[in-house]
């Protein structure tokens, strides 16, 4: 259940969001122009998933928190018929340009996640795309995996590639050693962090500062989605990550993060794909 403050935790994000969006877009780390004038680019997440994704041509598909729809529209360029949603209307106008720069008939539509069923449509898709960085700042996983599975039509697939909750709770400030500084399993009161940057290089200033997240055990998402009546198909865990995660401990090898030392020790992300009966 959706814990009671969530209005005043979703709308703190959401102002955070709307303030990084247009930095995001500018930033050389999103390569907006350079994926706007290849129309054969995918941008760093998605292409590092096409072996797993398969052919999605044709498949009618929905991004959720989409953000400024680098990856959706990706997922477009392979084949599917893309909508993207976020609930950031800074972040979906930024992605309705990006889209008409590129050329692609993109459908955008701001809402909430847990809303996304009335805005969109129950059993209205054949694929529902989750993205890295995108579960951590929902409250409650259970009731994300009832809305993906409120939108898939039967013989649907959800696909996720995500953060790793073992990396969400490692403490980054430090350098010493790799210390678990944050929660692993979901709880009611959210992660609170005050901080005036964000992942990507950027000289933007920012005055929304203020951001709330919570962790999703990996066996708490699992359940979740069999819960909603979904059947896992494929779980992959993954030792990169598409972002700096642990500043001065990784290096970049073709826009993954690897930890410098000792790799074989931290899970940093991993691919998820479920299927609607």
């Amino acid at each position: 259940m959706v814990c009671d403050d969530f209005g005043e935790h979703r709308d703190a994000n959401r102002a955070w969001w709307d303030e990084r969006a247009p930095a995001h877009a500018g930033s050389p780390d999103y390569a907006v122009d350079a994926l706007v004038g290849d129309a054969g680019a995918l941008s760093d997440v998605v292409r590092f998933d096409v072996p797993r994704l398969g052919d999605i041509a044709g498949a009618r598909g929905v991004h959720l928190q989409c953000h400024i729809g680098t990856d959706t529209l990706s997922l477009a360029r392979l084949g599917a018929r893309m909508t993207g949603l976020d609930f950031s209307p800074t972040a979906i106008a930024i992605a309705r340009g990006i889209a008409t720069r590129a050329g692609l008939d993109i459908d955008y539509v701001e809402s909430d996640v847990y809303q996304a069923a009335s805005a969109l449509g129950s059993e209205s898709f054949d694929l529902v795309y989750t993205g890295v960085g995108a579960l951590i700042w929902l409250p409650d996983v259970a009731g994300w995996a009832e809305v993906v599975a409120a939108l898939l039509k039967p013989g649907g697939r959800l696909f996720l590639r995500e953060g790793h909750p073992v990396l969400w709770a490692v403490d980054e400030q430090r350098t010493d050693a790799i210390a678990l500084g944050y929660p692993y399993f979901e709880h009611d009161d959210p992660m609170r962090f005050d901080a005036s940057e964000t992942y990507v290089q950027t000289d933007a200033v920012f005055t929304a500062t203020e951001s709330r997240e919570w962790n999703h055990g990996l066996g708490e998402i699992v359940t979740a989605l069999l819960d909603a009546g979904l059947q896992l198909t494929m779980l992959v865990e993954h030792d990169s990550v598409p972002w700096e995660a642990l500043p001065g401990r990784m290096h970049n090898v073709g826009g993954e993060w690897r930890l410098d030392e000792h790799g074989e020790r931290l899970p940093l992300s991993y691919t998820l794909a479920a299927v609607k009966p």
